[in-house]
């Protein structure tokens, strides 16, 4: 699942802008000028389950359970795993470039979702080149047992989301895919991750958490991580500090913004629009 300030998804399943994650980034040294259009979710599953800390304040199953109670249809089983046939041919029908954040309402690689289907989003991601999807997993373990079996063609990027130091075991398992970019994305961070292995991950995000209950972020705790990024070469995107008024706290890390975005070879690219940093 994407982190906590994602749009939320329309009645109808119809497909809405995506997180801040990746809008309106400075172009850098890594990036080219690919002009991509628009970002999208594509939810061809949704829901899941609490596996580790980073769960406890999911935001997706807030949201699943507000569409649940407004009588949105897609979520009748409310946060419970459901596949959905009918949109697994979207992205086909997108004409214009974009990036897509795929089961941003779930996890893709939940041991409820069928080998079957996630080989048929698969299937359309090869066949929808002009795209950039996102994968986002808590659950590296499936990803790396199911990779050798999976195309990888060169517009899916694969990411995986760890909020501590305990859980760093998901980015040795990222690195056993092959996917043409590996990231990590460390939203919520709920402590220190002083030894980042940075070897083959392509760009980090990272943010606070926010809505209620959220759990504080520490400064030190940034500037550590971006400090392992700049060592590294790896791009850093600060996203926000988070908190319950989460615009009000902002996501400027020592009077700057840090929004670095990849760009490899062949594959779409960050448009500069205008964002500072």
């Amino acid at each position: 699942m994407l982190p906590a300030d994602a749009t939320e998804e329309l009645p109808g399943d119809r497909v809405t802008r995506a997180p801040a994650v990746a809008r309106r980034q400075p172009r850098t040294a890594r990036t080219e000028s690919v002009r991509v259009v628009s970002d999208e979710s594509w939810n061809p599953t949704t829901g899941c389950t609490k596996i580790s800390p980073g769960c406890a304040h999911c935001w997706a199953e807030r949201m699943a359970r507000r569409l649940q109670g407004i009588g949105q249809p897609r979520y009748a089983r409310g946060f419970a795993v459901t596949t959905h046939e009918d949109l697994l041919d979207k992205p086909l029908h997108w004409v214009k470039p974009r990036h897509v954040y795929v089961s941003f309402m779930g996890d893709l690689f939940h041991d409820d979702v069928p080998d079957e289907f996630i080989a048929r989003v698969f299937d359309v991601m090869v066949r929808s080149p002009r795209h950039r999807f996102h994968l986002l997993t808590k659950r590296p373990e499936r990803l790396a047992r199911m990779g050798p079996r999976l195309p990888w063609p060169v517009n899916v990027w694969a990411g995986v989301t760890l909020e501590d130091a305990e859980h760093l075991w998901r980015a040795d398992l990222l690195r056993e895919t092959g996917a043409a970019l590996r990231y990590l994305v460390l939203e919520p961070l709920l402590g220190p991750v002083d030894a980042l292995d940075l070897r083959e991950i392509g760009w980090v995000v990272l943010g606070g958490e926010s809505g209620p209950g959220a759990r504080p972020l520490k400064a030190d705790w940034v500037r550590s991580v971006r400090d392992q990024c700049i060592a590294a070469g790896v791009p850093f995107y600060f996203k926000q500090w988070g908190g319950v008024r989460r615009k009000e706290t902002g996501r400027e890390l020592d009077g700057r913004l840090w929004t670095e975005s990849p760009a490899e070879a062949g594959q779409l690219a960050f448009e500069d629009l205008g964002t500072t940093g």
